[in-house]
């Protein structure tokens, strides 16, 4: 495993230092794409899992934190601008990933903040090696992907997932799903709130994000579930129970009912900080500067 510099003007870049993590995986090289902002303690930027995931979703919030951290911020493996292998995306490969990443980059405990899906995988690599994080901000935590959320068996998913993934209809199914109508329609419905902040060159960009190569596998994996790393609300409750890192918990007033009934049961844990701010499940990319404000004391304070 190696990280090397790359050209930031091959890469879609938020102005910092574009590197590749050269990751094995059973026996499969994967390039791992993230960028390095600012200077001081480190602090790791994860973004949501979604068919539009990047680290550029997080890059305004990273240029918020830059003066008093040295960000870093990823692209998942399938995401972004790293690998998109074709995969069996699924749980084992995040937990491994995040727990060699983290020992790669960093030689110290490190400040984590991670978006919707993200959560679980950093609760569980904290309750596994608590030493490599000092705190944690879960930013509209989530740990149930779309379908089953919408009441979908797993023997359904399953088979919307081995559609997606096939050859040529998998492919058909995808671009319908990835249009820039639907994503445009995904946003206002549960992403942002402003729905002017959802012109359509920001949606474009995010279509693009969709449309390269192999980027339905890792997709397919979300929204059908398959990357969900726990299967019930009292498995996720017990990883927060289990903790030993302060725990922080952002939420957005406008997220889905069902996504929103999770989080309150979260912070209604012991222990847990929480805020209410405006947004939804997009809260981190739409209301960077809010999210910054509501989580600095718990960022910069000795002790929690």
């Amino acid at each position: 495993m190696s990280t090397n510099l790359l050209s930031t003007s091959g890469a879609v870049a938020f102005g910092g230092v574009v590197q590749e993590y050269l990751w094995n995986f059973e026996n499969q090289q994967l390039r791992v794409v993230y960028e390095t902002l600012g200077k001081g303690s480190p602090l790791l930027l994860l973004p949501a899992f979604s068919s539009v995931s990047t680290r550029l979703e997080m890059g305004e919030l990273a240029k918020l934190l830059a003066p008093n951290f040295q960000v870093v911020a990823v692209d998942w493996p399938g995401f972004g601008e790293s690998s998109r292998p074709s995969l069996n995306y699924r749980p084992e490969i995040y937990q491994q990933f995040l727990e060699d990443f983290v020992k790669a980059v960093f030689n110290t405990p490190i400040t984590v903040v991670a978006a919707g899906h993200a959560a679980s995988y950093v609760l569980q690599l904290a309750v596994k090696q608590p030493a490599a994080f000092s705190k944690i901000v879960l930013l509209a935590p989530t740990w149930r992907g779309p379908l089953p959320t919408m009441g979908a068996s797993q023997q359904i998913a399953g088979m919307v997932r081995e559609l997606v993934r096939s050859p040529i209809l998998g492919q058909a199914l995808y671009k319908l799903n990835t249009t820039q109508s639907f994503l445009s329609f995904m946003y206002r419905r549960h992403v942002f709130t402003d729905a002017a902040k959802i012109t359509p060159s920001f949606i474009e960009k995010k279509w693009h994000t969709t449309q390269q190569p192999g980027a339905r596998f890792a997709s397919a994996a979300f929204v059908t579930g398959n990357l969900d790393a726990v299967h019930e609300q009292s498995d996720f409750l017990e990883l927060v129970k289990s903790l030993t890192v302060p725990l922080m918990v952002v939420i957005g007033e406008s997220s889905p009912p069902k996504s929103r009934e999770e989080m309150n049961a979260l912070v209604a844990l012991p222990g847990v900080r929480s805020v209410v701010i405006p947004g939804s499940l997009g809260l981190h990319e739409e209301y960077p500067a809010v999210v910054l404000e509501a989580v600095q004391d718990f960022l910069f304070s000795p002790e929690n």
